[in-house]
């Protein structure tokens, strides 16, 4: 059997090095441009939708309407996220009484009937509707349609080495473990899904994750 051929090391850095390159330029130039006009476009064609909402929320419970948390963004940056608030104002105090029924592993809780959820809070969460405003987020600049989750700095100073990796592109509104169970995957399936996005980024790839995504939704499978 003959041996196996050894690709030099320099090949293989400048492919690396082109490959890096593209990245940059679609991260700076294609995709952030499909992310201003769909974000644009829904942020216009939603705008009753948002009305409909926020009454919903404040006729529900008590509280404002839009939950703003501080992410951690693109290379570690922080930036403000905005959510439609579907858990009542005291939920963050709440949180240490309800860690021993955390149903997932790793830094993130989840947890299938969380009391700290609101009636409304819950038909949002399902149909993924909480998440409009980051459209908002996403023509600022802060995030892209497609592209890792943005995690709080909280259970990024528990990432393990491999796990920053995520933090190379911006965060998305969706991603590859978006469509792929949510809360259903482990924590490690979760990062491993994030990693192979980064790894893969492609226009062709987030076509895909965008189709993906409206079945996703619309099943609200692994959504709580």
């Amino acid at each position: 059997m003959q041996a196996a051929f050894e690709i030099p090391e320099q090949v293989l850095l400048d492919q690396r090095i082109r490959r890096a390159r593209w990245v940059f330029r679609y991260q700076h130039g294609l995709k952030r441009f499909l992310d201003l006009v769909i974000a644009t476009l829904g942020l216009v064609g939603s705008l009753p939708l948002w009305l409909v909402i926020s009454i919903a929320i404040k006729l529900d419970s008590r509280g404002p309407v839009f939950h703003v948390q501080e992410r951690v963004g693109l290379n570690g940056r922080r930036f403000r996220f905005y959510k439609f608030r579907s858990m009542y104002i005291d939920a963050e105090e709440r949180l240490h009484t309800l860690l021993e029924h955390n149903e997932v592993t790793g830094p993130v809780f989840k947890m299938r009937n969380d009391p700290r959820v609101t009636r409304v809070g819950g038909i949002l969460r399902r149909s993924s509707l909480d998440e409009l405003p980051q459209l908002i987020n996403i023509v600022a600049g802060d995030m892209s349609l497609v592209g890792p989750r943005p995690p709080l700095p909280r259970e990024v100073e528990q990432y393990r080495v491999l796990d920053y990796m995520r933090l190379a592109v911006k965060p998305g509104l969706t991603c590859l473990w978006q469509v792929s169970g949510r809360s259903n995957c482990s924590f490690d399936q979760w990062m491993e899904l994030d990693r192979a996005y980064v790894q893969n980024l492609s226009l062709r790839l987030d076509l895909t994750i965008l189709v993906r995504t409206v079945w996703a939704v619309l099943s609200c499978r692994g959504a709580y």
